[in-house]
């Protein structure tokens, strides 16, 4: 126990080290590869999901509640519980395990925004389209959709930060990315340096996923701007 203490308090063991990056900058990069490949293969699957079940709750208005039911039980599932349980079926180390976990906790938010943003759709703008002759697919993409952007990409926002965060649960089957390095640190004598630089990458990772669907839904999204 002196020992530890006694690493933590001395100058070898700073919180910021450029030669501990300089050192290990494989493993660093590496691991940062893997927290964005796992966010954004979770964020494709979520999306590919959600976004339809969200079109059929806005569809079939019965369907809605049971949707938002289900997608809400999936989400209060602790992290810890969830990969214990999907972990025997999947492997005990393996990435999909902690995808399907992601994949999971984002269905929520993006449903319910989703959602959100297909109700907000103004009634004037279908009942155009219906007078157009547009039928309900044709609707949905030219209109609907479109109209939803906004609150589809604050559900892709909220999510992604989630899932970044949520990817460090992962370090504990070996599949954390980021997140190993933290653990990795605290198992390494509190090694404050790796464990600061997997801090400050997964929350600059965050702040740039974040900041890049923002601008793409600006981009996407002119009228928004126009109405701002």
């Amino acid at each position: 126990m002196s020992f530890r203490l006694a690493l933590q308090e001395s100058p070898g063991n700073p919180w910021f080290s450029w030669r501990y990056v300089r050192d290990n900058s494989d493993t660093i990069l590496a691991a940062l590869r893997e927290h964005a490949t796992l966010t954004a293969e979770a964020m494709l699957i979520a999306t590919v999901v959600a976004v339809p079940l969200a079109v059929i709750a806005y569809w079939y208005r019965p369907l809605t509640g049971p949707i938002l039911a289900l997608s809400g039980v999936l989400y209060t599932i602790p992290s810890l519980a969830l990969l214990a349980f999907v972990a025997p079926y999947t492997g005990t180390t393996k990435a999909r395990t902690v995808l399907i976990g992601l994949v999971m906790y984002a269905l929520l938010l993006i449903v319910r925004n989703s959602l959100a943003g297909l109700n907000q759709v103004p009634a004037e703008a279908r009942d155009a389209a219906q007078g157009m002759g547009y039928g309900r697919w044709g609707r949905l993409f030219r209109i609907d959709l479109p109209l939803a952007l906004p609150g589809i990409i604050t559900g892709l926002r909220l999510a992604t930060v989630s899932t970044v965060a949520l990817v460090t649960v992962g370090s504990l089957i070996g599949q954390g990315g980021l997140g190993d390095l933290i653990l990795g640190g605290f198992r390494s004598n509190f090694y404050k340096a790796q464990i600061l630089t997997g801090t400050v990458l997964c929350v600059g990772l965050a702040l740039v996923l974040d900041l890049t669907i923002a601008t793409a839904g600006r981009l996407l999204t002119p009228w928004a701007r126009k109405v701002a």
